[in-house]
């Protein structure tokens, strides 16, 4: 009876023009630093062929917009695959302040979970929310999940808790990297190509213009004179053999592993780079950088050629989202009278540590300053048996007359308020939270930018390529809602 009812059913939907949609067997995520539509759109009358001239084509495109303040790290990578803001995925810049030593630390630092082939101690502890990865853990608990990047935070945040392993390059061992915090350690193929010193040999390349400095788009003017050289092994990170690594390192998993060959679906997540080690935006404004995209074109070309013969083409799904890194040049805003201001972080937590001593005495009231917050000496308040409340207050108004500074508040006052909600994280939050005015960039310190875009909103292409692609939203998305897009 129960056969009956199906077939009936599948014969109405036929009848009505709705079809059903199989979950591709392969799911390939690609966050690719630096990506910009404006550079696809750009560059796309110049490629014949290729992954990104075939996404261009074939692919749903949009773009999205952050719903929190985004500083060029990973905070934008935990938002696009947890589909939640940082005051709830809890990843909110890629370092945080720690009261105990009052030293930075990477957000994912974990001393309980070892490296492999290197000394990073890092795991998804630290992140609250569900990525794409748990999802498909959930979904199908016999997935083989992957992740393979460039950067250890990016790879790791793109496993998260649920993949079977994640690796990333390590540029001084010249290496594959892993972490402990994954069951599958390090799989054996980036074992093997280590073996093989199959990245010291990419290493030992030197990257050189592909095509003559006329056919670029906008070579530099000393590029026009002398083009551009550089080894390998120097710029490891940031040469397009890294994403050919990668691309070679996901193809020789998804064939060991024999991903995408049966009905429980697989997903491989991978980290890419679309950025130059000259780049001062994510602008193409450099020979360097469009070579750069050039050979990306056909690293993602070669992975779709190959996964088109292995598994066929309708049994994978492909989608790349950019993630903004650099912004525009503020060079190019100074340019335009949009000049781009420093706001030195240390030295204003200096400054109120003057301030406070000249009203409560000299000792040593600020633990720090990091991010957009400001650290009391809890423990010397409650020691002196001062109000911590009053002294917040104090801090706020005072920082309200330094320049460059828009808003300023107790943290208990900032949850409430719309621009930082979803930004802060009530676990690294300090106590007294500014904002800047526009054209104002956080520093560290004179020689340490935090925030790497200046621009106000900034945006990331969306690129899913499916052969069962069902009907897709229209218009510009939040980046929050990447994640359904596979869902």
């Amino acid at each position: 009876m129960r056969t009956n009812r199906l077939f009936h059913t599948l014969i109405l939907l036929s009848l009505c023009g709705i079809t059903t949609l199989a979950t591709p067997r392969l799911t390939v995520v690609a966050v690719v630093d630096g990506l910009t539509a404006e550079n696809l759109a750009t560059l796309r009358p110049y490629w014949q062929q290729g992954g990104l001239r075939t996404l261009s084509e074939e692919a749903y495109q949009t773009t999205v917009a952050y719903p929190h303040l985004v500083y060029g790290g990973n905070e934008s990578t935990a938002t696009l695959m947890t589909g939640m803001t940082p005051d709830n995925h809890g990843y909110t810049m890629d370092s945080y302040f720690q009261r105990r030593d009052r030293r930075l630390h990477s957000m994912l630092e974990d001393e309980q979970t070892q490296g492999i082939n290197t000394n990073l101690r890092i795991s998804p502890r630290a992140l609250l929310g569900r990525t794409i990865s748990d999802r498909m853990r959930l979904l199908y608990p016999e997935a083989k999940i992957y992740a393979i990047g460039i950067h250890p935070e990016t790879t790791v945040l793109l496993a998260g808790h649920a993949a079977n392993a994640c690796c990333w390059l390590d540029q001084e061992q010249q290496l594959w990297a892993a972490t402990a915090a994954y069951s599958g350690g390090l799989p054996f193929v980036a074992f093997e190509q280590n073996h093989n010193s199959r990245i010291a040999t990419l290493a030992a390349r030197q990257w050189t213009p592909r095509m003559d400095i006329p056919a670029y788009t906008c070579p530099t003017e000393h590029e026009k004179k002398k083009g551009f050289t550089y080894e390998v092994g120097e710029v490891l990170r940031h040469a397009p053999e890294a994403n050919t690594l990668v691309i070679e390192l996901a193809l020789a998993l998804q064939k060991d592993e024999k991903m995408g060959t049966d009905q429980i679906p697989d997903l491989l997540l991978l980290q890419l780079n679309s950025l130059s080690p000259q780049a001062a935006s994510d602008k193409i404004q450099s020979a360097e950088h469009e070579d750069i995209y050039l050979r990306l074109n056909q690293d993602i070309g070669f992975l779709m050629e190959q996964l088109d013969r292995r598994i066929g083409r309708e049994n994978y799904q492909i989608l790349v989202v950019g993630r903004p890194i650099l912004g525009t040049n503020p060079q190019t805003l100074n340019d335009i009278h949009l000049p781009v201001q420093h706001f030195n972080v240390d030295r204003a937590a200096a400054l109120i540590g003057t301030y406070l001593m000249a009203i409560y005495g000299h000792e040593r009231w600020i633990d720090g300053g990091y991010g957009q917050s400001i650290y009391l000496n809890r423990t010397l308040i409650e020691q002196k048996r001062l109000t911590l409340e009053t002294i917040q207050r104090q801090v706020a108004n005072f920082l309200l007359d330094f320049e460059g500074i828009q808003t300023a508040m107790p943290s208990y006052e900032a949850i409430h308020q719309p621009q930082l909600n979803t930004t802060l994280c009530k676990r690294h939050t300090g106590d007294v939270v500014f904002t800047l005015q526009p054209g104002w960039q956080l520093w560290q310190d004179d020689r340490h930018p935090i925030d790497n875009v200046v621009d106000d909103n900034p945006q990331s292409p969306v690129l899913l390529w499916s052969r069962q692609l069902r009907p897709m939203p229209q218009g510009s998305l939040n980046a929050l809602d990447v994640v359904n897009l596979l869902f």
